[in-house]
């Protein structure tokens, strides 16, 4: 069955013991204490402490390190709003010509430097510089022309961004330091990086690990774990094995009979909750995804609730657009059917069958999310049946993104989109949207379609709008929608983990027990 948010409440989480090599930790607290030094197992690792530029800017599952480390202008709760971060206020003028911006004053930078209004200008201008390589630069382009008076910062509107906010809350919406990164240079950065967040980076092994330092400045509530080391483990079951074995205190994104293993043993937690990260299979606007009949069929032929019973466990909901019940263009109305018939009929009408099957290559992950490649499978097994001949590449996710921002990807290709805010630009648009680099669906109908809603004023009007998108995009099936993402998180019973709708299982948020 699926699982409501309110049935996600803790059951327990990890053992306490740490170790790890090539790493002075001192000595593994036993049962009974307190942990002094955090050891947290992420299903990713950390390619670039650029949390601005290139690929690893939009990777959803990445924000939880860069939060650690940076801050944003505008911050986010558990629960999706919003609330003050380096901006203490916001907002535009009444004539939507000017934006105004009001800097967090007495914050440091991890050197000791102060923190200022100079380094927020900065950090928009460089956002919004083509040369920089920021994947948002389309968004944080469109203000300009900056002036600081005090600790207030003004700019000129150059195209109206109904989101600009949103995007100071979410993907490379981070400020950097001015004064540090000119006289050390990007190079430089990326051996030392620097921020305003609770930690500070003490030690970083490429695909190994990073050790965390509690920032004593932080200007925001102090985190509770002096330490924090987080190992890099992409592998699901090595993830399960640091948990138990007691090598990690908390471990995310593993399958969901781990989960329900593990959170019953003793000394172990679990907490499970649904999240803003959608299952996805981009279609690509090449071979035989040109033909409408077989992406419809190819959608009809998947039992999403099957999957969610019997390979999540329940944990999961179906979905028929990428907006989820928690997004601000959300349509319970929309509803594609599983049909499996119906999707025979679609590739006949095409000269498909079992007997002459249409064939084209599906890319997904492994063990990046729980049952993402068992997820596939089951998904090609259930196309089999109608007529559609898939073959199963896997690739990493870093793979994924250089594929997609290059047009590059396969005609099906699987993916988790993060919409940490909500807001429709951000998960149908951006994922759908042809131009952009994170959309690889590329047809004139549709770009048509989505280029009004961009500068759209009238709220209720550009909810609307991307709700017809939506309804437009499901009736030509344009990507699959699969399901929402539960994370399932496994923690020491000495460790207090919150669940958070953005996804963004941060140390820092982290208490002890």
């Amino acid at each position: 069955m699926t699982h409501t948010r309110r049935e996600f409440l803790q059951r327990s989480a990890t053992l306490a013991g740490i170790s790890l090599a090539g790493i002075s930790l001192v000595g593994a607290p036993a049962f009974g204490q307190s942990i002094k030094d955090l050891v947290i197992a992420y299903n990713v690792g950390v390619p670039s402490w650029d949390p601005t530029v290139g690929p690893s800017g939009v990777n959803p599952s990445l924000q939880s390190i860069y939060m650690s480390v940076f801050d944003h202008y505008i911050m986010q709760k558990p629960d999706l709003s919003f609330q003050p971060g380096l901006l203490t206020k916001w907002g535009f003028s009444d004539d939507k010509k000017k934006i105004s911006m009001t800097v967090r004053e007495g914050v440091k930078w991890h050197d000791g430097s102060a923190f200022g209004p100079e380094d927020v200008v900065w950090s928009l201008k460089r956002a919004g510089d083509p040369a920089t390589g920021n994947p948002g630069q389309f968004v944080w382009g469109k203000i300009g022309n900056y002036s600081i008076n005090g600790n207030v910062v003004t700019a000129d509107v150059l195209e109206f961004e109904p989101t600009i906010f949103k995007w100071m809350a979410f993907l490379t919406g981070y400020i950097l330091p001015k004064a540090y990164f000119e006289k050390v240079g990007a190079a430089g950065f990326e051996k030392a990086p620097i921020g305003t967040g609770p930690y500070k980076v003490e030690a970083y092994e490429r695909g190994a690990y990073v050790r965390l330092a509690a920032n004593k400045d932080y200007w925001g509530p102090k985190p509770a774990y002096e330490t924090v080391t987080i190992k890099f483990v992409t592998d699901a079951a090595s993830r399960v094995a640091e948990v138990e074995s007691g090598n990690a205190h908390v471990t995310l994104e593993i399958p969901y009979e781990e989960y329900d293993r593990l959170r019953n043993k003793p000394g172990l937690k679990g907490i499970a909750f649904p999240v803003s990260d959608v299952g996805m299979i981009f279609l690509n606007d090449i071979d035989v995804m040109l033909d409408k009949n077989v992406r419809l069929a190819a959608h009809h032929a998947i039992d999403k609730k099957l999957i969610i019973q019997r390979l999540m466990r329940g944990y999961g909901v179906p979905l028929s657009t990428l907006e989820t019940p928690e997004y601000a263009a959300y349509d319970p109305n929309l509803k594609f059917e599983y049909d499996p018939e119906k999707s025979k009929q679609l590739l006949a009408a095409s000269g498909y069958s079992t007997k002459k099957p249409v064939k084209f290559t599906i890319q997904t992950t492994k063990g990046f999310k729980p049952k993402d490649y068992e997820m596939i499978q089951a998904i090609v097994g259930m196309w089999r049946k109608v007529g559609i001949e898939a073959n199963i590449e896997i690739y990493e996710i870093a793979k994924h993104f250089e594929l997609r921002a290059a047009d590059q990807l396969a005609p099906a290709a699987f993916y988790n989109w993060g919409n940490a805010v909500g807001d429709p630009t951000t998960s149908t648009g951006f994922a759908m949207f042809g131009p952009s680099p994170h959309s690889v669906w590329d047809s004139k109908d549709l770009v048509d379609k989505i280029i009004p809603l961009w500068g759209e004023a009238d709220e209720a009007k550009r909810i609307q709008g991307w709700k017809d998108v939506s309804a437009y995009i499901m009736e030509n099936c344009y990507v699959i929608p699969v399901l929402q993402y539960v994370l399932p998180v496994i923690h020491s019973d000495k460790v207090v983990v919150l669940p958070a709708a953005t996804g963004d299982v941060q140390p820092a948020m982290m208490k002890h027990a």
